[in-house]
């Protein structure tokens, strides 16, 4: 009696501030105000105290102000199911009645709450659903699902008009539904480990938030089962909570529901994150055998972190694999249940390994996870062995992960490992449509990955100096800030137009440059003893293109094996190239400035020395280097699109672009038939100048990028990508620098040529008067 006068007197006090507090607390205040308060009066109850009236009055007080009357409106089960939870408080006389009876006003206030935002988003009502939309919760962020703001976005755009309420909910209940799906399994798995250790209050308190989820989830249910099979469902759960306050077997009543869930999906995976989950399984699974190798060696484990990393990407496979199982046991259900065979030896296999009570081989473990991946391959459909631009990005985070932890260990050689596989990854996946979408961003993520040395220092010249830590850390920061926008940028999924433009553009960015550089060379070879110093250009070219379509059928392969080194392979052709440029201008200005006296001369001297195979095969190098550089790039740009979009499509979208890249080469050498030996002269020392000085800025910025060239930036100095991209021009001392210099040999050859020209006219004229005389 005395209890029940002390919880009338408290009530009647507490009511005035309530009320008052209401007008100003938001829902998503008050629901937390209440999960708070009742937490701590389990944990007192749980601690034996006899005082948690207060709380528990406290509670109920705020929900009948805030939530109470507009949660019986939109759901009145969920309404109902909260008042019994909160009757069940006060009468509770076991540690275990009082936890699950938490978890049924818990879960009631989250259903209630959804039904009030899905409700006003239905009346185009935005205010009051972004109200409500804070009573909820969210999925556990990990390093492999990260949380995301779909509802909040989508509700934002219906205040603006910008989606329709039936789309709004769509993605309301994509989201949401998603999030209390895991919480369900979350509990599942939670309410087997604990009935597993005897933890009876934890047990009571999991099946009674699993049965609470699960009623948020049950118009889904009824959508694609049956209502028959939801009442079925519903009291598989009612037994669930009854075993686990000891009035059944609590294991056979877990089977009992985890049967009732099997094939359920409640927020069915849009087709773009199918793409994206499957894109992740087999990357991850890819990424296992590969840590795993660098880990143990004779029998023995002989790096753990790597160990460590092998089974944080098979747990990253495994989370994919659980969102994708319910669609491929759709398609095959006995291939289904033996990939998650394989994938569960898989990871008994490598806790043996860590926990050095049975350490398989590398081949073991790279046949097992091969297996797997060969298994899931076959499986999918078609459409999702599509490259997932975002799956890509998820992956790159986790190398990017694996880096910081090794740095952080002091594991350097670890650390540079998974800065280039992330790197690796970033050039053949994302990189083909950031180059067109987003150009300024390659440079930017470049100088982070590599050796910049702006504000925040590369993370190659970090590794390879032992930085501290937080400069490592530092750096890495500002690179989730760079391909988060990077993702932002190229994130609109590609239909396939887009896909052929997008290898459209590169082919032809590609294919005008080579035509530049090979067309500003042969059209100084105009005279008749000249034109036959074209043929070897020509041959080179050809070989190179025959080089280009044989890394294309290569790098189907080992494409990721190749871009490990693609910018240090692009940057010695790119060398290589200059080098002969170079020979081919001295020779051009000598040749085209020194007259009979040295052309006997040389012609001695090519048929005592071979001087003339030497200068052929120069010629052969220079055509095969021009064209192979860009071919090369531009096999990697388009193998991305190809996992993208199909080879049809990217084949389209290159047959087009080479065709116009043809005509311009045709329109340019028929120009330059036809124009003036004088005139061509001067606009051949003009194109070769710029091809020249394109290839010198570029090269430099790719030392700089390989740790090979230092990078000092122009303090103040920011130009437009554009001069990067088309005249190798970027704000560094180092590039500019070097340019001025290949600029100044262009010129000094120029006017060094001229002035032997002018000494050699007395010369000449003189010998001429000589045999005039005789």
């Amino acid at each position: 009696m005395r209890r029940l006068i002390a919880l009338f007197l408290a009530g009647i006090a507490l009511t005035a501030p309530l009320r008052a507090l209401a007008a100003a607390e938001t829902p998503g205040q008050a629901a937390e105000f209440i999960r708070a308060a009742l937490v701590r009066a389990q944990l007192q109850y749980a601690a034996g105290a006899s005082t948690v009236a207060p709380l528990i009055t406290e509670a109920e007080a705020r929900y009948r102000a805030v939530l109470a009357q507009p949660i019986a409106a939109a759901d009145p089960a969920a309404a109902a199911r909260a008042e019994a939870g909160l009757s069940r408080l006060q009468a509770a006389p076991t540690a275990a009645e009082f936890a699950a009876a938490r978890a049924q006003v818990w879960t009631a206030i989250l259903a209630g709450g959804y039904a009030v935002v899905e409700q006003a988003v239905l009346r185009g009502d935005a205010a009051t659903a972004r109200e409500w939309l804070g009573v909820r919760e969210f999925r556990q962020a990990t390093r492999f699902s990260r949380p995301d703001a779909d509802a909040t976005l989508a509700i934002e755009r219906l205040g603006r008009n910008a989606v329709t309420p039936a789309e709004t909910v769509t993605t309301l209940r994509a989201d949401l539904f998603d999030t209390y799906q895991a919480r369900l399994n979350e509990a599942l798995s939670n309410l087997a480990a604990a009935q597993s250790r005897g933890f009876v209050t934890r047990s009571a308190e999991h099946a009674a938030l699993a049965q609470g989820y699960f009623e948020i989830l049950a118009p889904a249910y009824a959508e694609q089962r049956t209502l028959s099979r939801l009442d079925g469902a519903r009291e598989s759960f009612t037994r669930l909570v009854e075993a686990s306050l000891g009035a059944g077997d609590l294991q056979a009543a877990l089977v009992e529901v985890q049967a009732a869930l099997k094939g359920f999906r409640a927020a069915p995976l849009t087709p773009q994150e199918q793409v994206r989950r499957a894109n992740q399984l087999l990357r991850y699974l890819a990424l296992v055998p590969i840590e795993y190798g660098r880990g143990v060696a004779n029998g023995h484990v002989t790096r753990e972190l790597e160990i460590q990393e092998a089974v944080t990407f098979r747990d990253g496979a495994a989370a994919a694999f659980a969102d994708l199982q319910t669609l491929l046991e759709a398609r095959d259900p006995e291939q289904t249940a033996l990939a998650a065979q394989l994938l569960n030896e898989l990871d008994v296999q490598l806790e043996a390994s860590l926990a050095r009570t049975r350490v398989a081989s590398a081949e073991e473990i790279r046949a097992k996870s091969e297996g797997l991946s060969t298994l899931l391959t076959k499986m999918m459909p078609d459409e999702w062995l599509t490259a997932s631009t975002s799956g890509d990005f998820d992956v790159i985070r986790s190398m990017l992960d694996q880096m910081e932890k090794a740095a952080r260990a002091g594991q350097y050689d670890l650390a540079e490992s998974a800065r280039l596989e992330a790197y690796a990854l970033l050039e053949i996946g994302p990189e083909a449509k950031l180059i067109v979408f987003a150009p300024e961003l390659k440079l930017r993520l470049e100088e982070l990955f590599w050796n910049g040395r702006g504000e925040h220092k590369g993370l190659a010249y970090l590794l390879r100096e032992r930085a501290p830590f937080s400069q490592i850390r530092a750096s890495r920061a500002a690179l989730d800030a760079a391909l988060a926008e990077a993702q932002a940028a190229i994130g609109a999924s590609s239909a396939p137009a887009a896909v052929a433009a997008n290898a459209g553009v590169i082919v032809f960015r590609e294919g005008l440059e080579a035509v530049l550089i090979l067309a500003s060379l042969m059209s100084s070879m105009k005279r008749p003893e000249e034109r036959r110093y074209r043929r070897p250009m020509w041959l080179g070219a050809g070989l190179a293109l025959l080089a280009t379509a044989a890394t294309w059928l290569l790098a189907r392969g080992v494409l990721q094996s190749l871009a490990r080194y693609g910018e240090k392979l692009e940057a010695v052709v790119s060398l290589i190239a200059i080098g002969v440029l170079l020979l081919i201008l001295n020779w051009f200005f000598h040749k085209t400035y020194w007259t009979d006296w040295i052309a006997a001369f040389h012609a001695r001297k090519r048929r005592l020395i071979s001087g003339e195979t030497g200068l052929w095969l120069g010629l052969v190098t220079l055509g095969f280097t021009s064209m192979y550089r860009e071919g090369f790039e531009t096999v990697l740009f388009l193998q991305a699109l190809v996992l993208e979009g199909g080879t049809a499509v990217v084949l389209i979208g290159a047959a087009v672009a080479l065709a116009a890249v043809v005509g311009v080469g045709v329109i340019t050498f028929r120009l330059q038939v036809r124009l003036p030996y004088k005139d061509m002269l001067i606009v051949t020392g003009v194109l070769i100048g710029v091809v020249l000085l394109q290839m010198v800025g570029n090269t430099v910025h790719l030392l700089q990028v390989v740790g090979w060239l230092p990078i000092h930036l122009i303090e103040g100095v920011r130009l437009p990508f554009w001069l990067g991209t088309w005249f190798g021009l970027y704000a560094t001392w180092e590039g500019v620098g070097l340019q001025a210099a290949a600029a100044a040999f262009v010129i000094g050859s120029y006017y060094l040529a001229e002035h032997l020209q002018k000494r050699r006219t007395p010369h000449v004229a003189g010998r001429a008067t000589v045999r005039s005389s005789g």
